[in-house]
């Protein structure tokens, strides 16, 4: 028996059909669907709705991948401080990271994810991938499984780390340290690297989501070999295989917030990260400068991705979501999927700022395809506003 699903939320006038959108997402969806949507669009919160058994505005949900953005507005925080310089060699500030052919490449190539080191020959354990500095002194001493600079894949359960240790030397703090410093606490933002204890009730465990019969035969068909490149780079090879689906529900990886996939939001969270880095909010300038979202957004690495092996395209740490994802969108847009259908971006030609969550994973992985419907009803709104 079918369960209706009740949507909740405001939406400003003008993007009543955002909420249409929505609802038919979530009458389309199975019966025990949990999500989020938030919008901003010039800094001003103009979509705000759930949908979901025991789901309220503020339930927090693991975002996986999408954690990249929050690291990776450190990082542009930095470098546009000048504390950080994109083509200086990572060498300069991590002298160890030379080991094995590294030595020639740059901070830039390293956030383009153009490294070759995806994982280790062994892989991890769910302690070391807690825990951003075992990754990093790992992956120091790692032979690259391809020659730095000369094409990219995803570093899927790595790029926070390695950035983070760069920002680790150059500064003397963490990742997770300068994101609560500089943007979650300014702005109160329900988006934690480390979720403390006291939130932990607010939290919705991630579910899996069956395949249909014909996205099994599309899975069957991709490489699964033990030691492919997608393997080792989702750690599925060593003798303590990630199971991605469940990473979010373990507590040790949501107290920590490891900076590749250890985040923690609301849609809500999402969307005011992107909203503050580049609108004004609650009278605090825009925390990145236009000149740096252009050079973040930047596409760096376009083309074939030797870990996904689809085509991908990478700014600067961030995805380029107009390319990748949702071709519509400004030049420029920066943003993170996350694994189980999660979306976030920013797309600063437009001052919009979108974060959406979701329960149960989303097949294949990366932003569901729902997101489709929903951006582009967004995006017709906040152009139609202007």
């Amino acid at each position: 028996m079918t369960r209706e699903i009740t949507v909740h939320g405001t939406v400003a006038d003008g993007f009543e059909a955002v909420r249409e959108e929505f609802a038919a997402v979530v009458t389309g969806e199975r019966d025990d669907y949990e999500g989020q949507l938030c919008v901003y669009v010039h800094g001003r919160r103009v979509v705000d709705l759930w949908a979901g058994e025991g789901v309220a505005g503020d339930s927090l949900y693991g975002v996986y991948a999408a954690t990249k953005g929050a690291a990776h507005l450190v990082a542009a925080l930095l470098v546009q401080d000048g504390t950080l310089e994109l083509d200086r060699k990572v060498t300069y500030y991590w002298p160890e990271f030379a080991a094995e052919g590294k030595g020639a490449l740059t901070l830039r190539e390293l956030l383009s994810h153009r490294a070759g080191l995806i994982g280790t020959d062994g892989g991890f354990t769910l302690a070391e991938l807690a825990d951003d500095r075992a990754i990093a002194e790992r992956l120091a001493d790692q032979r690259p499984f391809w020659r730095p600079g000369t094409a990219f894949g995803c570093h899927a359960l790595v790029i926070g780390a390695l950035s983070g240790e760069v920002i680790r030397r150059a500064t003397g703090r963490t990742v997770q340290e300068l994101y609560q410093e500089r943007i979650r606490a300014p702005y109160g933002l329900d988006f934690h690297l480390g979720l403390p204890a006291g939130r932990e009730p607010g939290f919705r465990s991630a579910q899996p989501m069956l395949p249909t019969a014909a996205q099994q035969a599309l899975l069957d068909g991709q490489p699964t070999g033990p030691h492919t490149l997608a393997a080792i780079a989702f750690n599925r090879h060593g003798v303590e295989p990630t199971d991605l689906e469940d990473l979010a529900n373990q507590r040790l990886i949501r107290a920590v917030g490891p900076a590749s996939v250890g985040g923690v939001a609301s849609a809500r969270g999402l969307a005011g990260m992107y909203a503050a880095a580049i609108s004004e909010m609650d009278g605090k300038a825009p925390l990145l400068k236009e000149d740096t979202v252009a050079e973040f957004g930047q596409i760096h690495s376009v083309g074939h991705d030797l870990v996904t092996r689809l085509h991908r395209s990478f700014g600067l740490g961030f995805q380029a979501t107009a390319d990748t994802w949702h071709p519509f969108l400004g030049a420029g847009a920066i943003g993170h999927s996350g694994a189980n259908g999660v979306q976030s971006f920013a797309d600063p030609r437009a001052g919009l700022a979108y974060g959406y969550t979701r329960r149960r994973f989303a097949f294949p992985g990366g932003a569901a395809p729902e997101n489709d419907r929903l951006v582009g009803a967004v995006h017709r709104a906040a152009l139609s506003a202007r």
